[in-house]
């Protein structure tokens, strides 16, 4: 049996806005994903081609020392 294949879907205006609202609300790749409904691949190369940053990851916290 053949393998689906998936259908490209052309990026619209509203998607590209879409995206950059989740970058400025710093929403996880995963919750973009399925809001989009494209692949987290997808979305991170459109990010780098309109010069986005996306996937903000938490800082681990700092360790405090017991002296």
């Amino acid at each position: 049996m053949r393998a689906k294949r998936v259908a490209r879907r052309e990026w619209s205006a509203q998607d590209e806005k879409e995206l950059k609202k989740h970058s400025k609300n710093k929403t996880p790749v995963t919750k973009i994903s399925k809001a989009l409904k494209r692949t987290p691949g997808a979305l991170r190369q459109k990010a780098r081609h309109l010069g986005i940053s996306i996937g903000h990851r938490q800082r681990p916290k700092k360790r405090s020392r017991r002296t």
